[in-house]
């Protein structure tokens, strides 16, 4: 059967398209059409099922009403699916619809999904980059295609972003660690030059240094096998028993490190405190319950969206750069409470 057009609901209707157009893009009061006529259009509409030609209406007018939110993996990730679940509410609120895509963080990938979706007219993009994707960013840019960076940016590029205050959180969360009494803190981390684990890594060896504590980092392959890392943690924490407290640089990474323990029969925080950063709902369902950097995903969200939409309603041109940071919180639970011995 064939589609129908707007053009074909006003022959079947008697009725002008532009009038159907007005009626179906929400402009009816607007353009003082009957209400009478207006439910009689969408009675229609809805009676046999029309759905717009979304790529029809992007060409005509230049809007796709589409935004591309790319993030490093959204099947797998706490912060990233909540995040990503806030902005397409408060995006279809505002009559935007959102498509989502994981780019693993690979630079191919990414160049990849930005050329896809940019041939098919994407009104904005709302990224987590991976590095050596500049260009593509600053070829929307020129163009005047709204882009905002989120979690982290890109040294070097001037491009706005929503991020986290990722050393002070870290900071606190080690010198938390350090007021409870912990003497040895490992940190373990990803190898990355990405900006926002390079401040997690500040803040660590900022707070150890000033309670002139030794640093003990300890960085895994992220594209390397759970195991395999798995193992790393095992080794390094055998390789080094005067550890008695530990700081995790993500919640993977923190599962991780949960299993060694577990393994090693590590008793937590008798034997080893423990802090995570990134907080997750299983997080305090864990017995002792997980201590973690809580990144404000709704504050996050709502700036990023505003900035997006700002943006996309001509409050800003897409290269003015305005950079949001906004602070995490510490929620401490048990593992990271040392347990006082009465004299």
């Amino acid at each position: 059967m064939k589609k129908l057009s707007i053009r074909d609901i006003g022959r079947e209707l008697g009725v002008s398209i532009t009038t159907v157009s007005f009626i179906l893009n929400g402009k009816a009061k607007e353009k003082r059409i009957s209400e009478a006529l207006t439910k009689k259009v969408l009675d229609f509409v809805e009676k046999v099922n029309y759905t717009p030609n979304v790529m029809a209406q992007a060409l005509r007018t230049g809007k796709s009403k589409l935004i591309c939110l790319m993030v490093e993996d959204i099947s797998n990730n706490f912060f990233f699916s909540q995040v990503a679940r806030l902005i397409e509410e408060k995006a279809h609120s505002n009559g935007y619809r959102v498509i989502f895509c994981s780019t693993d963080n690979d630079k191919t990938k990414t160049k990849e999904l930005i050329k896809l979706f940019r041939d098919r007219l994407i009104d904005g993009y709302i990224i987590t980059p991976p590095e050596g994707i500049e260009k593509e960013i600053v070829r929307l840019l020129d163009d005047n295609i709204p882009v905002i960076l989120a979690d982290r940016n890109l040294p070097g590029l001037r491009c706005s972003s929503v991020m986290v205050d990722n050393y002070e959180s870290s900071f606190n969360a080690t010198q938390h660690l350090i007021n409870q009494g912990f003497e040895n803190i490992s940190y373990f981390s990803i190898e990355s030059n990405q900006p926002q684990m390079a401040d997690r890594l500040r803040g660590y060896e900022s707070a150890m240094a000033n309670a002139n504590r030794q640093p003990l980092v300890k960085n895994l392959d992220y594209y390397a096998p759970a195991e395999k890392n798995i193992e790393q943690i095992s080794d390094y924490i055998q390789q080094n028993p005067q550890i008695d407290a530990i700081f995790f640089a993500t919640n993977y990474i923190c599962n991780w490190g949960l299993e060694v323990l577990r393994k090693l029969k590590y008793k937590i925080p008798d034997r080893v405190g423990l802090v995570s950063y990134d907080d997750t709902n299983l997080f305090k369902l864990y017995n002792p319950s997980i201590t973690a950097v809580a990144q404000p995903i709704e504050q996050i969200s709502e700036n990023i969206l505003r900035l997006m939409l700002d943006t996309l309603h001509g409050k800003y041109e897409a290269k003015e750069v305005h950079e949001v940071v906004v602070p995490a919180r510490l929620l401490v639970r048990e593992s990271s409470i040392r347990q006082v011995v009465p004299a």
